[in-house]
């Protein structure tokens, strides 16, 4: 068990603890909006953000926050301007940010090493930086959800009634948003810009087979998230396998078992 007091293996272990709690909160959020595809939309904008920084030779994870917060301007107030669903614009934003990740990668020589390591992650190459980072984000996350706690549960239930109610449901929304894609930014070397999608949705997806109030869903959610990064880990370590490819098939095993376990307990009653 030598490997616990290994320095890349505490500093990858710290990591995915912030990213666990981080995914946590924002998935509850995004499943309580019925938005999933918003985390393949902030994915693949992250991924062509690092590519494009990588090509100017700037920062990966700035150019891909900044790049990303952008985006979910494009998501939000463009999509409500244009009148369509929030999700159509997801939809043109994912495959225009593919896309221009894959002519970047072409034209400007990326090596396939890096582009791999931005699309699959590799939490074992972070750096304190990138974990004070992490921790920076997780912090306001959680600041953001204590001081506006009422007015979150009023919009992730319905908008359009928190707007009748005097809240200001654009603020908040955007604002999910924008904590959304600096979640997904700050994590593209830890999971992976094409994976963090999948611990954005998932855990919270297990944790609504169980959770009977918003408190439990919360806490549920940001459970299955850790522990999954932390097996994830762990199962890497063992048998040789990528970290964040580990982390979504166990995210996905728990939501198997939720699914069947919930499925028991309803044909006992």
């Amino acid at each position: 068990m030598g490997f616990l007091t290994d320095y890349f293996f505490i500093k990858a272990f710290i990591a995915l603890l912030f990213t666990g709690l981080a995914c946590g909160i924002i998935g509850t959020w995004v499943y309580l909006l019925n938005i999933p595809f918003v985390g393949v939309a902030m994915a693949h904008a992250a991924f062509a953000g690092a590519i494009l920084g990588l090509s100017v030779g700037i920062n990966p994870v700035l150019s891909a926050a900044l790049l990303c917060v952008a985006s979910s301007f494009f998501i939000g107030p463009a999509a409500e301007k244009g009148g369509f669903s929030p999700n159509i614009f997801m939809g043109i934003l994912f495959s225009f940010m593919l896309a221009l990740a894959f002519l970047l990668i072409a034209k400007t020589g990326i090596s396939s090493y890096e582009a791999l390591s931005l699309m699959w992650g590799n939490v074992l190459i972070v750096s304190v930086k990138d974990i004070y980072f992490l921790a920076a984000v997780t912090f306001v996350i959680f600041a953001f959800f204590l001081v506006f706690k009422k007015w979150i549960t009023a919009v992730v239930y319905d908008r359009e009634v928190a707007l009748a109610c005097g809240i200001p449901e654009k603020f908040i929304f955007y604002s999910l948003l924008i904590l959304c894609a600096l979640t997904v930014s700050f994590n593209i070397r830890t999971v992976g810009g094409l994976l963090i999608y999948g611990l954005i949705t998932i855990p919270p997806a297990a944790a609504s087979r169980f959770a009977n109030n918003l408190s439990s869903l919360y806490v549920l959610s940001s459970i299955f998230s850790v522990f999954s990064c932390a097996a994830g880990l762990f199962a890497s370590y063992f048998f040789d396998l990528p970290v964040g490819a580990s982390v979504i098939i166990i995210a996905s095993v728990i939501f198997a078992l939720s699914f069947l376990l919930k499925k028991m307990i309803a044909g006992k009653q």
